[in-house]
């Protein structure tokens, strides 16, 4: 992997385990030269997580539309930032630039855009791996959702196990680099 795109939230949070979550993730990033493509915010998560990357020597793409650079203030210091027109365009220049995709905690835009991604890869769209850093439990209800959607038969169980999680960033990005997305039609036979 060459990059991997996380989405987290504009916002800290409650929990300073989320900021730290951040912080190692972009240490883990960085030790492995893996670039980091986010959403171009120097805010919350995202800020913390974009100026921990740079800190440590790493490369940090942002990619945010217009009409978000004021709101949630651009980064001033990334090694790029992509301006564009709309959210869509925000999501797939993110999803070309990058060779997996990491949720940390965030709100509904960091699920919506994992999930995604994660529907992305279920219709064949890509096969990269989509991972969940599961910080402090923030994801247990997600991913129970995610069970009971398998166990109610709306997903099957191989796109059920395309979601790779882990609660500390070096293990998920292990799991990350050996995933290899199991091949299933998304409909029933």
């Amino acid at each position: 992997m060459r990059r991997v795109c996380v989405y987290c939230g504009s916002n800290t949070g409650n929990n300073a385990a989320y900021a730290l979550a951040a912080t190692e993730l972009a240490a883990s990033l960085t030790r492995r030269n893996i670039g980091l493509v986010y959403g171009g915010s120097n805010r919350g998560i995202m800020g913390v997580l974009a100026n921990a990357v740079l800190n440590g020597g790493g490369e940090a793409t942002g990619v945010i539309p217009e009409a978000l650079v004021s709101k949630e203030v651009a980064h001033p210091g990334l090694t790029h930032l992509h301006v564009v027109d709309s959210m869509h365009a925000r999501k797939s220049l993110m999803a070309e630039l990058s060779d997996g995709f990491i949720a940390l905690p965030g709100g509904f835009g960091t699920i919506e855009e994992l999930v995604e991604m994660m529907t992305w890869s279920q219709l064949g769209f890509h096969s990269k791996p989509c991972g969940i850093l599961n910080v402090a439990g923030y994801y247990d209800s997600l991913l129970g959702f995610f069970d009971r959607a398998h166990e109610d038969g709306f997903v099957r169980g191989a796109h059920r196990r395309m979601v790779v999680t882990a609660t500390a960033s070096e293990e998920l990005l292990e799991r990350m680099l050996v995933y290899r997305p199991e091949v299933a039609s998304k409909w029933a036979d």
